[in-house]
């Protein structure tokens, strides 16, 4: 092995470890905020993100072992978090319009109506 190689392998090696580092506090912040969420489209968002790092974690993974087949879990899991997300918000769409007492007992603690003739 020539020392550009060996080089090109600690960099590598050692932007493996960043990139895990990186993505773990990324995580812990999601998860938090999941948890903290001030409402429901807000932990929706968190959600996602949450896909999004468990995508890059997954990547990360893959580079490390080279292994090609991380690239198709992750592709998947990509797909499966944008038609979750979707879901999410059809129902943040429709939650008013349902007449289930939990729905409707969440929608009016987090919305106020406007009253008629002010705007």
């Amino acid at each position: 092995m020539s020392g550009f190689e060996a080089f090109a392998q600690t960099f590598l090696s050692v932007c493996i470890q960043i990139s895990f580092a990186l993505l773990a506090v990324g995580l812990l912040l999601t998860t938090y905020r999941i948890i903290k969420g001030p409402g429901l489209p807000d932990r929706i968002v968190g959600l996602d993100l949450l896909v999004a790092i468990a995508i890059g974690l997954i990547a990360v993974v893959g580079v490390q072992s080279n292994y090609p087949l991380y690239v198709d879990i992750a592709l998947a899991l990509g797909l499966v978090g944008f038609l979750a997300t979707v879901a999410f918000a059809r129902f943040i769409l429709n939650r008013g319009r349902a007449q289930d007492p939990a729905i409707l007992s969440e929608t009016t603690t987090q919305q106020t109506p406007v009253k008629e003739g002010k705007q």
